[in-house]
């Protein structure tokens, strides 16, 4: 009952704030004509780093489509995106673009997702970042980028401590981190109070080091397999108790902003994020010198030597809006105009999707690089959290929590994971 009645005080809050925020233009009638001849899309979206860079985009777009406007809101950092939506969709204020990760999340909203196949930019899109929102042939999304992540490290910092090999196994991670010590540096910033650094990005580490997580995920659905007694969740669970045995003090009171801040202050020598922290990074130090290393789970260095990379999300357009044609010129735009090109390489610092695109590491910055870098190398893990049941990252969060906290074991965790997944997937 906690979940629910948690979810449902999320929901009634964003959609007070959001209708709040958005004035008399509180209903889809107002919004599809301004009644000057010209017509809002609005946009929501959960990349709330990129939401500054979004507007000064905005003013560009409109510039060169005069009879469009752009309403672009942002819900996401340590908000719940998902309830977000929901809670737009029920108020009868839904957005005409908006965020799906794909897989299982595509079905789940696929009754409000316009085809988009036949889009001119379709064809550009890199292969493998179809994946996620294609079914029964058709494109349901438009890839935003890709990203990756692992433990992103502060080169400066490990050379302080003589840090000279770069650790690729789950002792050798330790071993690091107690030089770091010794050094009078902390090891990690953990921001353990964001479920979704903990059900989403740290969790699936387990599921991506499955032999093939396709047939684990598939056997999760089935019964065919379970999390309890697997030796990959097991594994797991030590990489995470070596980031809390190292990391900050108190890492269940410490989110999302704190976590990075401490990070690019140098507070720290590493912490578990990806390239989508460049922007904020840079904004509080550009001059670190970065890199990402991988997130090791156990002895094996060839194993282990892999980031974890995907799509992050994907734009759709809603089928039932009234200006769902405005909405594709946009998309359009945002990916085959120089202006846009220039915004998801240069301002959002975002790895391209498309061939069209290109885009150096100076643009991107040092993260990103390194993403490149492995993914070009073939060093890359799968991204699974879209293929869970509905609901199933913020259980799992709120589990991962109550562990770090001390209330359960290894054991009750992974119990607390199955009982999860199985009452999610009846539903």
């Amino acid at each position: 009952m906690k979940k629910f009645a948690k979810l449902s005080l999320l929901m009634l809050l964003a959609v007070s704030v959001m209708l709040a925020g958005c004035g008399s233009k509180d209903s889809k009638e107002s919004t599809a004509n301004n009644g000057d001849g010209t017509k809002t899309v609005n946009i929501f979206q959960f990349k709330v780093e990129i939401a500054d860079a979004m507007q000064r985009m905005k003013a560009e777009f409109e510039k060169e489509h005069p009879n469009i406007k752009l309403n672009i809101q942002a819900v996401g950092g340590g908000a719940d995106y998902s309830a977000a939506l929901k809670a737009k969709f029920a108020a009868n204020d839904a957005p005409d673009i908006f965020n799906n990760g794909g897989f299982q999340e595509m079905e789940t909203w696929m009754e409000h997702l316009e085809d988009l196949s036949a889009e001119p930019w379709a064809k550009d899109v890199i292969p493998f970042a179809k994946e996620p929102m294609t079914k029964d042939g058709k494109l349901y999304g438009q890839p935003m980028n890709l990203e990756g992540y692992g433990f992103i490290y502060n080169k400066d910092l490990f050379a302080k401590a003589g840090i000279t090999e770069l650790p690729k196994t789950l002792s050798q991670l330790e071993d690091a981190a107690k030089k770091l010590q010794a050094a009078g540096i902390t090891p990690f910033a953990n921001g353990y109070q964001e479920w979704w650094i903990l059900g989403i990005h740290n969790l699936n580490v387990a599921f991506a080091h499955q032999p093939d997580p396709n047939a684990f995920i598939k056997g999760l659905k089935d019964g065919s397999a379970k999390m309890t007694g697997n030796k990959v969740f097991q594994d797991w669970t030590k990489m995470l108790d070596l980031t809390v045995k190292y990391g900050n003090k108190n890492p269940l009171t410490t989110d999302y902003n704190t976590q990075v801040t401490l990070f690019a202050k140098g507070e720290t020598a590493m912490m578990q994020q990806g390239n989508w922290t460049q922007v904020q990074i840079d904004g509080i130090n550009k001059d670190l010198n970065l890199g990402v290393l991988p997130m090791p789970i156990d002895e094996d260095a060839v194993k282990n030597d892999k980031l974890l990379v995907g799509v992050p999300n994907n734009w759709v357009i809603n089928k039932n809006s009234k200006v769902k044609e405005e909405a594709k010129i946009f998309l359009n735009w945002l990916v085959s105009s120089e202006t846009g090109k220039k915004y998801i390489t240069k301002e959002f610092k975002f790895i391209p999707a498309f061939s069209t695109i290109t885009a150096t590491a100076e643009d991107l910055g040092d993260i990103a690089a390194d993403v490149m870098k492995y993914s070009q190398e073939n060093k890359a893990l799968s991204w699974n959290w879209f293929k869970y049941p509905d609901g199933a990252t913020q259980e799992f969060g709120s589990m991962i929590q109550a562990y770090v906290a001390g209330k359960d074991d290894q054991a009750k965790l992974l119990e607390n994971f199955q009982k999860a997944w199985d009452n999610l997937s009846k539903k």
